[in-house]
């Protein structure tokens, strides 16, 4: 069964008397049992619940993997992850990740006794060059947040593996319908199902997949014993939107494309980042291994002021976090998904005060040129005004 196909029909066959076409929401917490002796498939729904066995299956048959669990948010998801470290262990953790996992890896692991070092995903060979007799796992993500850098997976993957580590990649910015970890060699993949999974910005939700059955197991024990699960409603939403998956990804691909090329043109923007446009350094490595280059990009203004003000003028793109979700939105890293970091942090990340986020959606892509046209003409009025009063 082909990709978009499974999204539809994997585990989703009509049942019980009424043949619903649609999978029933099963919006209960408990469930009979027919037998004392004998437990039933489902009997909980923190433990678990038919709307997500339906999805954990779907997600796992579009990974290419075996066994998926789901739960609560993406950060439910790395935290689950990151649960098969213990105390002494240590892990490597990419230096452009998002904002979040590293708060949770600097801030709360070496509480528990787990430390950890930075390394370039960018550059495989930096693993060695910091991993140590203790080093138990690797964190990356591909393309990047929010620059969009691309590594090499399978190279990380291959000196990962030099060195016996577990390897964890996030692959929210690219979802399934492009890229697919595991098959390069990965052994656990995470995602904010939030993102372009459910696609709709009404869900909050994780899912950790793996083709390895004691990873599967552990990330089953850690949901059900933390209670980080997701409700019934917020699988069978889920659900809905992953349907839509790989006609989704198209047309943001599509629609940032055609803006990366715009901007590209505009003599206020001093960079693009995008790994769809050909003179991109990380163009064909993301030919190598992605099916598509996604709907997220970045873009820096010339000075910081301008930037803020674009971002506060658009009137299709939303000035809001998070990403992947049908309508177009326009975040500011600075404060938005990297502000739990230092400006230290940030800038020796590349993440400037003059850089902005595109997640672009499935919007006519002339009326989102259109609108980010009129937002920049704003910015450079503003600038001009300001540099009168100077």
């Amino acid at each position: 069964m082909r990709f978009a196909t499974k999204a539809i029909r994997i585990g989703q066959n009509p049942e019980s008397e009424h043949r619903s076409v649609t999978y029933p929401l099963y919006q209960t917490s408990t469930f009979a049992w027919d037998q004392i002796d004998e437990e039933p498939k489902v009997a909980y729904s923190r433990v678990n619940n038919p709307n997500r066995l339906v999805l954990e299956e779907v997600l796992a048959s579009m990974e290419n993997g075996t066994h998926c669990t789901c739960f609560s948010s993406g950060m439910a998801a790395v935290v689950a992850a990151l649960s098969l470290l213990e105390a002494g262990d240590h892990v490597l953790v990419a230096s452009d990740i998002y904002g979040g996992t590293h708060r949770y890896i600097a801030d709360i692991l070496p509480r528990q006794g787990i430390s950890y070092a930075v390394f370039d995903a960018c550059s495989p060979e930096s693993i060695g060059a910091t991993v140590t007799p203790k080093t138990k796992m690797v964190v990356f993500e591909s393309p990047t947040n929010p620059l969009l850098r691309v590594c090499d997976i399978r190279a990380v993957v291959a000196e990962a593996q030099k060195h016996g580590l577990i390897t964890v990649f996030d692959n929210t910015f690219a979802s399934p319908a492009l890229q697919r970890p595991l098959d390069l060699g990965c052994d656990i993949v995470i995602h904010s199902t939030t993102k372009y999974i459910t696609g709709h910005s009404d869900v909050i939700g994780g899912a950790l997949i793996t083709a390895n059955p004691a990873y599967g197991e552990a990330a089953a024990e850690w949901v059900k014993n933390t209670g980080a699960s997701p409700s019934p409603f917020d699988a069978w939403l889920c659900l809905r939107g992953l349907k839509t998956l790989a006609l989704r990804m198209e047309r943001h691909s599509q629609n940032a494309m055609r803006i990366a090329e715009w901007l590209t043109q505009q003599e206020d923007v001093k960079a693009v980042y995008y790994p769809g446009l050909a003179d991109n350094p990380f163009h064909q490595v993301a030919k190598s291994q992605m099916d598509g280059f996604s709907g997220m990009l970045s873009f820096e203004f010339g000075t910081v002021e301008m930037a803020k003000t674009a971002a506060m003028n658009t009137k299709i793109f939303l000035l809001a976090e998070s990403l992947g979700g049908v309508e177009s939105l326009i975040g500011y890293p600075t404060l938005m998904s990297h502000g739990c970091m230092t400006e230290e942090e940030r800038v020796e990340r590349g993440v400037h005060p003059n850089l902005l986020r595109l997640s672009v959606g499935i919007e006519d892509a002339d009326d989102l040129i259109e609108d980010l046209g009129n937002a920049f003409a704003v910015a450079r009025q503003s600038a001009r005004v300001a540099a009168v009063k100077v």
